[in-house]
C-alpha cells in the first residue's frame, strides 16, 4: 500500500506543475472570454441595480426597482410572445432543414459539397442585407405578389409587410442554415443500412421515422434547436425591419431602453433576465435529459 501511494504522489507532483499554469495557447481565448463576455455581463449586472438618471446614464443608487418593473405585465407579454416566436421559429427549421439535411447526407459526394455551398452561401451577406431581401420579396410590388397576380390569384398586391408572418419568414429564413449544418453532420455519421434493416423487419416509414431516425439523429436535432432558439430569443433587427411597430419583443425592448430611453439600468436588468432564460433552460433540458439516460440505462 506505502508504494501505491509513493507512486500516487510521484504522479500528484508532476501533473501539478501542468495543472497551475495554463497552456499558453489557451490564453488569449482566455483573455477574449474575461474581456469580450464576463466583463461586460460584470457591468450589466451591477448597472441592473442602479438607478436612471434624471438626463438618462446610469446613478449607482442601488434598489431592485427595475426587476420589479420588468414583472409588469406588458413586459411579460413581450417576453411571452418573444418566446412563441423563437420556440415557432426553431420548430419551423426543423421541419425545413431536416428533410434538406437528409438529402445532403444520402447524395453524392459531389452534390454534397455543392448543397453545403448553397447552405452556407447565406454566410457571405450581411444579416441586415438578408432581412432586407426578405422584405423586398414580400413588397407590395415584389416578387410573390408579381407571381400571385400573374396566377390570378390576387387582384390587387398583398401587404405583407409589418405583419407577423413577415417576422416569422425573415427569421426562418436567416436562422435555416443554423439548423441544417448540425443536422447534416449528425445525419452524415448515421449508418443508413439501419433504416433497410427496420423495414425488412416490416416497420412502416412512419415508425422508421420516428423510432430509428429521429433517436439517432438526437444530438443534431438537439443542437440545431439550440442554435435557432437561443438567437431568435433576443433577435431585434429582423423584427424592427419586417415588423415595424406593430411588433415588439424582448431584443426590441432591450435596444429602445439603451439607444433611445437611455434607461441603461432597466436594460440591463431585461437582459440580465434574458440571460437567466436562455441559460435556465439548457439547463433544465440538461437534467431531465441526464435523468432519462440513468433511467434508461437503470432499466
Amino acid at each position: 500500500m506505502s508504494a501505491w501511494r509513493a507512486g500516487w504522489r510521484k504522479v500528484a507532483e508532476k501533473a501539478r506543475p501542468r495543472l497551475r499554469r495554463p497552456p499558453l495557447l489557451v490564453l488569449p481565448a482566455a483573455g477574449w472570454f474575461l474581456w469580450f463576455l464576463l466583463a461586460p455581463l460584470a457591468i450589466i449586472f451591477v448597472y441592473s441595480f442602479a438607478s436612471k438618471g434624471v438626463y438618462g446614464g446610469v446613478v449607482m443608487k442601488f434598489s431592485l426597482s427595475n426587476y420589479v418593473r420588468s414583472a409588469d405585465l406588458i413586459y411579460l407579454h413581450i417576453f411571452w410572445n418573444s418566446i412563441k416566436l423563437a420556440t415557432l421559429t426553431a420548430a419551423s427549421c426543423l421541419l425545413i432543414g431536416y428533410p434538406m439535411a437528409y438529402v445532403m447526407a444520402t447524395a453524392s459526394a459531389r452534390m454534397r459539397a455543392f448543397l453545403l455551398v448553397m447552405v452556407v452561401v447565406p454566410f457571405w451577406t450581411n444579416f441586415v442585407v438578408r432581412a432586407y431581401a426578405v422584405k423586398v420579396l414580400l413588397g407590395e410590388q415584389g416578387p410573390v405578389n408579381a407571381l400571385l397576380a400573374s396566377f390570378g390569384l390576387i387582384s390587387e398586391p398583398v401587404v405583407f409587410a409589418n405583419t407577423a408572418f413577415a417576422v416569422w419568414l425573415g427569421m426562418v429564413t436567416n436562422y435555416l442554415p443554423f439548423m441544417v449544418l448540425p443536422l447534416y453532420v449528425s445525419l452524415e455519421k448515421f449508418d443508413f443500412s439501419l433504416l433497410e434493416a427496420a423495414r425488412d423487419l416490416g416497420a412502416s416509414p412512419v415508425k422508421v421515422l420516428f423510432k430509428v431516425l429521429v433517436p439517432l439523429t438526437k444530438p443534431g436535432i438537439v443542437t440545431g434547436l439550440v442554435f435557432t432558439f437561443t438567437p431568435a430569443l433576443g433577435e431585434f433587427v429582423i423584427p424592427d425591419l419586417l415588423g415595424g411597430a406593430k411588433t415588439m419583443l424582448v431584443g426590441n425592448l432591450i435596444t429602445e431602453q439603451f439607444l433611445k430611453t437611455r434607461d441603461w439600468p432597466f436594460g440591463s436588468a431585461l437582459s440580465l433576465l434574458l440571460i437567466l432564460t436562455v441559460t435556465g433552460s439548457l439547463v433544465l433540458y440538461l437534467r431531465m435529459e441526464a435523468r432519462r439516460q440513468k433511467a434508461e440505462e437503470g432499466a
